[in-house]
């Protein structure tokens, strides 16, 4: 299956913002701490931002049932 805006949903929203937190922790914490090459924000980061797109594309990729179409 190919991904879709049209299945565009709660999820996909979900999935972006947990990226964009991810992002947005790692680039924060560069920035007050002086501190680019830290294993503990790495892991944090990774963890965020694997996890938004994953989900996005997984809740791209599914198609809407019968219910949801109506």
């Amino acid at each position: 299956m190919k991904p879709s805006i049209k299945n565009i949903n709660a999820y996909t929203i979900v999935a972006l913002i947990i990226f964009i937190a991810g992002l947005l922790l790692y680039l924060t914490w560069g920035l007050r701490y002086n501190v680019w090459a830290d294993v503990g924000i790495y892991s944090i980061t990774i963890i965020l931002v694997l996890g938004g797109l994953l989900g996005a594309i997984l809740s791209l990729t599914f198609e809407k049932t019968e219910e949801e179409q109506e």
